[in-house]
C-alpha cells in the first residue's frame, strides 16, 4: 500500500506540473494570437473597419463582443457571400442593414488567423472601455484648470489704473506745495521771469529759422516728396491683394494634402486642366477619402453636415444638405481674361508659378500680386516649347499653308473656340 501511495503522489505531481505548463503555454499563446491578430487587422481590415467607430462597416469592438459564436464569425469573415446565399438569418440581417454592400471575402485566412483577429479586437475593445471609464476624472480635472478668470484680470487692470491716478494726484499736490513754498520764500517771481524769458528766446529762434529760405524750402520739398510717394504707393496698390488670407469655414491644409500626402492639385481642382476656372472641389471628392479617414475630426464633420451625411448609418439626407460658404482668395477684375487650361495644359505651367509653394501652406493666401505688370513680365521671360505640343503644331501647320498660298480660315487658328467670345 505504501508503494501505491508513493506512486499516486508522483503521478499527481506530474499531472499538476503538466497542467501548469499548459496554462502558461495557453497564456503565452493568447498574447501571441493578439499580436498576430493586430498585424492581420491593420493589413486587411482598417480600410473598412475601426474598433470603436463605424466606417464603411460596423465598429468591430461592440459587434464582436455581442456576437459570441466564433464559429459563425469565422465563416462570415472567410466567405460571407456563401452565408448570404445560404439565407443565414444573421448574415442576411447585417447584409440588409448595410444597404446590401458586400464585404470582401478573405478565403486566404485560416481559422487560426480569424481567431487571432477576433482576440485582438476584443482585447483592444476592453482596453478602450477601461480607458473610457477612467476618463471622467481626468476630464473634470482638465476642465477645472481654466487659468485666471476675467474678473481677476479686470481687477488687476483696475488696480493699475487707480495707482496711476493716485500718482498723478500726488504729483500735482507736490507741485502745488512747492509753488507755495517758493512763493513764501519770495523766489517764485524770479522763476516766472526766467520761464517767460526762455519762452521769448524760443520764439526768437523759431522766427529766425522761419526766415531761412533754404531751410524752409528743404522742409517743404521733403514734405511734398514724402506725401507724393505715399499717395503714389497707395494708388498703385489699389485692388492689389497680395498676401490676402481669409478665414475659411473649414480648416483645410494644403501642406498636409498636397505636401505630406503628395496628392496632385488636379485630383481636386479637376477643371484647371480643361476649363477657364480651377473651380472649388466638390465635397464628394473629399468623401472619396474622408468617408473612412479621420472620421472623428470636427472639421470632417462639417463636410458631413454640408452633405447631410450620417456617418452612423452611412446614408445621405438631401433635405439637410447645405452649401459651404468658401471665401474666394484669387480675384481678377472683369476686364481681364485668364484661362487656366491654356496655361496648365498648353503652356505646361506648374501651379506653384502663380500660387507659390502651395504644398507648404497650412492656410492658402494670395502669393502673387496678379497685376498686369506681373503677367507681362512672366510672358516676356517664359519660353515657348512647341515640340510635341498639339496646339503649336496646329499653328505651325497653318503658317505652312499660308506660305504655300493655301486657304486658311479663322477656324483653323481656333477662331470658333467658345472662350474666344464667351468669358
Amino acid at each position: 500500500m505504501r508503494n501505491i501511495s508513493l506512486i499516486f503522489k508522483q503521478f499527481s505531481r506530474s499531472v499538476l506540473l503538466i497542467a501548469g505548463l499548459v496554462v502558461v503555454g495557453l497564456t503565452a499563446h493568447a498574447q501571441a494570437d493578439a499580436a498576430k491578430g493586430e498585424a492581420i487587422f491593420k493589413a486587411k481590415c482598417t480600410a473598412c473597419h475601426k474598433i470603436d467607430t463605424r466606417m464603411t462597416g460596423p465598429a468591430l469592438g461592440p459587434q464582436l463582443t455581442e456576437e459570441t459564436d466564433d464559429a459563425y464569425l469565422t465563416k462570415w469573415i472567410q466567405n460571407n457571400q456563401a452565408l448570404i446565399a445560404a439565407k443565414n438569418p444573421k448574415a442576411v440581417k447585417i447584409y440588409n442593414e448595410y444597404n446590401q454592400a458586400g464585404m470582401t471575402v478573405f478565403a486566404e485566412l485560416s481559422d487560426a488567423d480569424v481567431g487571432n483577429v477576433i482576440t485582438y479586437v476584443r482585447t483592444e475593445w476592453k482596453k478602450m472601455q477601461a480607458d473610457k471609464a477612467k476618463a471622467p476624472a481626468g476630464g473634470s480635472a482638465a476642465a477645472e484648470d481654466k487659468g485666471p478668470s476675467s474678473l481677476v484680470i479686470w481687477g488687476l487692470l483696475g488696480v493699475i489704473v487707480i495707482a496711476f491716478v493716485v500718482i498723478l494726484v500726488l504729483n500735482k499736490v507736490i507741485a502745488t506745495l512747492e509753488r507755495l513754498l517758493l512763493n513764501k520764500q519770495g523766489l517764485l517771481p524770479e522763476e516766472e521771469e526766467t520761464e517767460e524769458k526762455a519762452k521769448t528766446d524760443r520764439l526768437a529762434v523759431a522766427k529766425k529759422l522761419l526766415k531761412n529760405k533754404k531751410l524752409v524750402f528743404f522742409i517743404v520739398l521733403c514734405g511734398v516728396v514724402g506725401l507724393g510717394s505715399f499717395s503714389w504707393i497707395t494708388m498703385w496698390n489699389t485692388n492689389v491683394h497680395q498676401g490676402y488670407q481669409p478665414v475659411q469655414p473649414i480648416k483645410y491644409s494644403h501642406q498636409l494634402h498636397a505636401g505630406a500626402m503628395k496628392i496632385e492639385c488636379q485630383y481636386c481642382h479637376t477643371s484647371a486642366f480643361k476649363g477657364k476656372n480651377a473651380g472649388i472641389p466638390s465635397l464628394n471628392i473629399c468623401m472619396n477619402c474622408h468617408k473612412s479617414v479621420k472620421t472623428e475630426s470636427p472639421e470632417i464633420h462639417k463636410i458631413y453636415d454640408a452633405l447631410g451625411y450620417d456617418p452612423n448609418t452611412a446614408k445621405y439626407d438631401s433635405t439637410k444638405a447645405k452649401p459651404i460658404q468658401w471665401v474666394r482668395i484669387h480675384n481678377l477684375p472683369d476686364l481681364a481674361y485668364f484661362n487656366h487650361s491654356q496655361h496648365v495644359k498648353v503652356g505646361a505651367i506648374k501651379c506653384q508659378t502663380c500660387h507659390g509653394q502651395i504644398q507648404e501652406m497650412k492656410e492658402v493666401y494670395q502669393y502673387s500680386p496678379l497685376t498686369m505688370k506681373w503677367c507681362i513680365q512672366c510672358h516676356k521671360r517664359t519660353e515657348v516649347n512647341g515640340k510635341g505640343n498639339a496646339y503649336y503644331d496646329s499653328i505651325l501647320a497653318a503658317h505652312d499653308k499660308i506660305k504655300k498660298g493655301e486657304k486658311v480660315t479663322a477656324a483653323v487658328l481656333g477662331g470658333i473656340e467658345c472662350a474666344k467670345c464667351h468669358y
